[in-house]
């Protein structure tokens, strides 16, 4: 799973920018760039407000993909990942509801 990167990928080639140009935007170097795009490195959290100003598109959605692509790395290999993911679930309702 690698949605994050392969928006930032799709959005890049949609504005025909170069690897380079972004990666100098974000301060960071083209191989990381590369590599984040591809999936085999995460984003930095701060870069996720840039990025999103930078192609207009919404932040939360922006983070909750980045976020998604994390938690998916963390449990992939894992024979209770779907298990645990809605155990997970149900304590993010509970603490919702526990805010409101």
């Amino acid at each position: 799973m690698n949605k994050f990167g392969d928006l930032i990928r799709s959005k890049r080639e949609e504005q025909e920018m170069l690897l380079r140009h972004l990666s100098a935007e974000l301060d960071i170097d083209t191989a990381m760039l590369s590599k984040i795009e591809r999936g085999e490195k995460t984003a930095k959290r701060e870069h996720i407000v840039h990025l999103a100003k930078l192609f207009k598109l919404d932040y939360n959605e922006l983070f909750s993909l980045w976020l998604a692509d994390q938690v998916f790395q963390l449990v992939e290999n894992e024979e209770q990942a779907l298990q645990a993911l809605k155990i997970a679930e149900k304590e993010m309702k509970l603490l919702t509801m526990k805010k409101d």
